[in-house]
């Protein structure tokens, strides 16, 4: 489990193909420190979706996504070079400053816009239409790992307000209109939605 604060930016250094170019390593570089008392085996957010660390060094740590995950999220078009956020799993007694976020990305959203709002900025994406009813005004909901609090709904679209606080320290900072983001819904709007399929 994660809570959607990033805690470091990393670059990706190399994608190396697997099982016949259907699976793939990434290999993503780091500041020092960010891997202190991480083992191999360890579970890494990386922009959203959670991984498992199977090389460490201490500048950089390796993860393989499989042809199923490459599918349900952004990382079959990452390329060298790209920001990645980054957070390690949640301990227990760590402060919970976001949301609860699991790391299994629901689907792939598009970046409709960014406009100066006062100090921040008002960004719209649309998620897949099948997600839209997770969606809520005022509800949590995880963008590339960040987590956000929805202040708009319009049927498939969203906004959220992003400071510049978050902007300098998260990939928020160079996306653009028209890029893919890995998006996760609110684990307690998913256990909602179940209970209701099953009112009288």
């Amino acid at each position: 489990m994660f809570t959607g604060i990033v805690t470091a930016l990393g670059t990706l250094r190399e994608v190396q193909p697997l099982g016949g170019g259907h699976d793939m390593r990434l290999v993503i570089g780091v500041a020092p420190g960010f891997l202190e008392g991480a083992a191999l085996g360890c579970s890494i957010a990386c922009s959203g979706v959670c991984l498992t660390a199977v090389e460490l060094s201490a500048d950089s740590f390796a993860v393989d996504a499989s042809a199923e995950t490459l599918s349900r999220t952004t990382l079959g078009a990452w390329r060298p070079g790209r920001r990645v956020n980054l957070e390690r799993s949640l301990r227990l007694g760590d402060e919970l400053g976001g949301h609860l976020v699991s790391g299994h990305v629901d689907g792939v959203g598009e970046v409709l816009s960014a406009t100066p709002e006062n100090a921040s900025v008002r960004w719209r994406f649309r998620a897949p239409a099948p997600l839209a009813p997770f969606i809520a005004v005022k509800g949590s909901i995880a963008v590339d790992g960040v987590s956000l609090t929805v202040n708009e709904v319009d049927g498939a679209e969203f906004g959220v307000n992003i400071i510049a606080h978050t902007a300098a320290v998260t990939s928020f900072g160079t996306l653009q209109p028209g890029d893919a983001v890995n998006i996760e819904i609110d684990t307690l709007a998913r256990y909602v939605a179940r209970l209701m399929e099953f009112r009288a």
